[in-house]
């Protein structure tokens, strides 16, 4: 539960249309009514107002302090699957954020880090929904390493390691399986992967646990388009992309019950 002697400190982040500024702004309005501080540098919840785009915006913006930072999202388009409270809701919000301690649920993070063959310095990322992999052109060819040991040779149009939360995103398009985020784990899925009687794939997609890091390892010398999220990142001369489950988590503020199958139910099937 979250509640100090100190007011509150609070960021909010918005999609920038106009119907997210608004209501940004008033909720803002309201906060300050309630004699909370409004911090952008260093708040202690993070309010997103938008859509999923929104709150992984904000998640990467203030990664740098998850251990002391949460989120909240309000939904002002289609249903986010990250997002709590739609735009009617705001008044209720602003009274459970003023005066209701909060819930912290916790969320396994991706750690990526990337090496190259001129030894460089390591560049070093967190995904909260995925990092996908592949090359600028033609073909990726990766040697897949789990745990040290030589899995396949993967051959296709890339590899998407997605979070359990990150599960319902891409990772759900490419035929991956939804994993509840209190699996400590990461997934490997196929893109498109090239099977025939002379290269072969395990052809479905791999649940690792947090114990367990995955290392790709380029067979040709090609750059790749590597994204974190929906960071899309240029990089040359790669010698590895090493994946695991980060130590970093991230935090969400709960106010009410949101459990994670329902969120599933009425992004996908509900009518």
């Amino acid at each position: 539960m979250k509640r100090t002697d100190a007011p509150l400190a609070f960021a909010i982040t918005s999609k920038g249309d106009d119907t997210s500024n608004a209501l940004a702004q008033k909720m803002k309005t309201y906060l300050l009514d309630f004699d909370l501080r409004c911090d952008e540098e260093e708040p202690d919840l993070v309010i997103s107002v938008g859509g999923d785009g929104t709150l992984l915006y904000a998640f990467h913006r203030y990664c740098h302090r998850l251990d002391k930072t949460a989120f909240v999202g309000v939904h002002t388009g289609h249903l986010g699957f990250y997002a709590d409270w739609v735009p009617e809701e705001l008044e209720k919000l602003v009274i459970a954020i003023a005066k209701t301690p909060y819930q912290v649920v916790e969320y396994p993070l991706l750690e990526v880090t990337i090496r190259y063959l001129n030894g460089g310095s390591e560049a070093k990322y967190l995904a909260l929904n995925e990092c996908t992999v592949k090359c600028v052109s033609g073909t990726l060819v990766m040697d897949v390493e789990i745990r040290g040991d030589l899995f396949e040779r993967f051959r296709g149009d890339g590899l998407c390691i997605s979070t359990p939360t990150g599960s319902t995103a891409y990772n759900k398009a490419l035929g991956g399986a939804i994993l509840h985020p209190s699996l400590e784990a990461i997934q490997v899925t196929e893109m498109a992967s090239i099977n025939n009687r002379v290269f072969r794939t395990i052809g479905s997609p791999l649940v690792l646990p947090a114990h367990h890091t995955c290392l790709l390892k380029p067979v040709n010398h090609v750059d790749f388009q590597i994204t974190i999220d929906h960071l899309s990142l240029l990089h040359k001369e790669v010698k590895s992309i090493q994946c695991r489950v980060a130590d970093e988590k991230v935090r969400f503020a709960r106010f009410r019950p949101f459990p994670f199958w329902r969120r599933v139910r009425d992004s996908f099937i509900a009518d």
